[in-house]
């Protein structure tokens, strides 16, 4: 690829990966085996991450004299902090699932044996019974959180749960709650 090329590549994993980043949906990658590099950055756009005990997990660019383009240098530091965030990228350093769950890159491992696969649906089973209009309205909290200063992110908050009270999602969850029996939601 011509250095032309490569910049074109750059900008079109911003542009076309971007929009996982965007969805009002919550997304999940479930990593069964390694994600190094772009596979890294691709599963750091999506809102939680499961994997596989084995997996190892890297952003190595720099060891290749170039750096983690496709969102890596931003996401990273807000998911595990400033300086393992630089500690894996200045030095190119792998870290393993366990390592990975213990600074709060990946939510849960799979349990050694079980079908990945199988085990992420189990553990995700709360998102498909959960009020879609809130899922939407808690992803749009918290990624703005990141944009924009604490005053703003907690005005933010305000306006989305603010958005949920006429729902009758929440009405549901409500009566559903008084009548001890499990909420049925339908999105609106």
């Amino acid at each position: 690829m011509s250095d032309d090329d490569v910049r074109t590549q750059i900008r079109l994993y911003r542009s076309e990966l971007g929009a996982i980043d965007r969805l009002s949906k919550p997304v999940v990658a479930l990593l069964n085996g390694h994600a190094f590099g772009g596979g890294l950055e691709l599963a750091l756009m999506c809102d939680m991450r499961i994997a596989v005990a084995h997996a190892e997990l890297a952003l190595p660019e720099t060891t290749l004299g170039i750096i983690p383009a496709a969102g890596g240098t931003q996401k990273l530091p807000r998911v595990v902090g400033e300086g393992r965030a630089k500690e894996m990228i200045l030095l190119g350093r792998r870290i393993t699932a366990e390592t990975a769950h213990a600074w709060g890159l990946v939510q849960a491992i799979v349990t050694p044996g079980a079908d990945p696969l199988a085990f992420a649906l189990e553990y995700l089973a709360p998102l498909a019974n959960g009020a879609p209009m809130a899922l939407a309205a808690a992803l749009e909290a918290v990624d703005r959180s990141f944009d924009e200063p604490l005053r703003t992110g907690l005005d933010v908050e305000a306006l989305a749960y603010d958005r949920l009270i006429p729902s009758r999602d929440r009405r549901e969850a409500l009566a559903a709650f008084g009548e001890k029996r499990k909420p049925v939601f339908e999105g609106r």
